[in-house]
């Protein structure tokens, strides 16, 4: 690592470290007011951002990056206006920060209680999500945080732009503006220099591909909340509404394939597999996508004439797909469904088609997952469609945040004594 890499990150620390104080004590008003005014710049500056950005597609598209990429890469004016809405979302939310839970008197006569306050500094690494910039400084800024963001090479300049914007929020209503820093070089040494910070940075959230996750787990010395894989799976229950599972497995694989929460497998109770198979691979065949499936699946299609179908390997079971490619299996019961989950799933979001309570019941408690879901697309696993406003990312860790993680993952609890002159005897 060059001196002067290690010398500009351990002023971005020391910036974020002091900004991060002044955040702490920042009043609920101030960061709503900065929060809403960063949503009017990014509505304002909507044609100035597509522009930035549509360079950083180019270069992309020119580095023969795949459609999944630049899929997550682009920004339109629907994804620009959902960061607005975002934005607005989080201010309407309750602020975490300060809020003590009901003290309880002791038999010494003190009052025990804990209450809500911020991380400190989080550093966000994340690859070709532009968004992430701003969702991400969003809920830090709202749960009292200072944050440092690393995005990726490929959109250095969309996430600079919109660092500008948020920068401008927090300056228009007293905030620091260090309390929100991009990372503005691409060499990949800032980032290991960043992941050892400990004197700066409280914890460090990866959003991004295996091989990101894989380097910070390996180097990482600042604590990290993560996931480093989105097998999601649905499982079709003989007890299933044929009509809801193809409405709801459709919209899990393909209301978009890039997403972590997009199902990756399909589990089809075999009692089930004639009714619902054939009109629901028919709809992901007619929207090309790839079937990879087990036998009993490709008798069952093959009996209704389907042609194209690829045999599932091993490997199928294990893979986040991220693409038009969906592995298949028809299972006995409800209980081989589980053990596959067990065996392949990531503990990201798994979900089960029945109207039988007694299944679905069991299914919540058995499945060991961040997210479970009864009659519901695995698409909704997503921090905006859970309320929190955005998300910072999905944690498929127990510790200390499970699932999409909002603000309450992005504070800590301290304890607080209230006495009234006692002493310990």
């Amino acid at each position: 690592m060059s001196s002067s890499i290690k010398q500009m990150m351990q002023d971005i620390g020391k910036r974020a470290r002091s900004a991060s104080r002044a955040m702490a004590h920042a009043s609920s008003e101030q960061k709503n007011q900065a929060l809403l005014h960063i949503a009017k710049l990014v509505r304002e500056q909507s044609a100035q951002i597509q522009k930035v950005n549509q360079g950083d597609v180019e270069r992309a598209k020119a580095g023969s990056q795949d459609a999944a990429f630049i899929d997550r890469l682009t920004m339109t004016p629907k994804t620009i206006e959902t960061m607005a809405l975002g934005l607005e979302q989080i201010v309407s939310l309750e602020d975490p920060i300060g809020k003590i839970t009901a003290l309880k008197k002791q038999a010494s006569g003190i009052e025990l209680g804990q209450m809500r306050v911020p991380l400190g500094v989080i550093g966000i690494i994340y690859e070709s999500r532009p968004n992430v910039t701003i969702d991400a400084a969003a809920l830090c800024l709202k749960s009292g945080n200072a944050v440092i963001l690393r995005g990726g090479s490929e959109a250095i300049d969309s996430n600079t732009v919109l660092a500008q914007i948020i920068q401008g929020g927090l300056a228009a209503t007293g905030l620091p503006t260090d309390a929100v820093q991009v990372v503005a070089t691409t060499d990949r040494s800032a980032v290991g220099e960043m992941i050892t910070m400990t004197e700066y940075i409280d914890v460090i959230v990866p959003r991004g591909g295996k091989s990101l996750i894989a380097r910070l787990m390996a180097e990482a010395r600042v604590p990290m909340i993560k996931h480093l894989d989105g097998i999601c799976h649905t499982y079709i229950d003989a007890d299933a509404d044929i009509e809801m599972a193809i409405k709801v497995c459709d919209n899990a694989k393909t209301q978009r394939y890039a997403p972590c929460n997009a199902m990756e497998t399909l589990l089809v109770n075999k009692e089930v597999a004639s009714k619902v198979l054939p009109a629901l691979c028919k709809i992901y065949q007619d929207k090309g996508v790839e079937l990879r499936v087990d036998a009993l699946t490709r008798k069952t299609l093959e009996d209704a004439a389907f042609k194209g179908l690829v045999d599932a390997k091993e490997e199928d079971w294990h893979a986040e797909y991220l693409a038009p490619i969906l592995s298949i299996k028809t299972v006995s019961d409800m209980d081989e469904a589980m053990n596959h989950i067990e065996r392949y799933g990531s503990k990201h979001t798994d979900a089960i088609i029945t109207n039988n309570k007694a299944n679905a019941d069991r299914f919540l408690r058995e499945v060991d997952s961040a997210s479970v879901m009864v009659n519901a697309s695995t698409r909704f696993a997503d921090g905006f469609e859970y309320g929190l406003g955005a998300e910072i990312g999905i944690s498929n860790d127990k510790l200390h945040a499970r699932g999409p993680v909002g603000l309450d993952g992005l504070t800590s609890l301290k304890y607080i004594v209230m006495g009234h002159g006692e002493i310990r005897t």
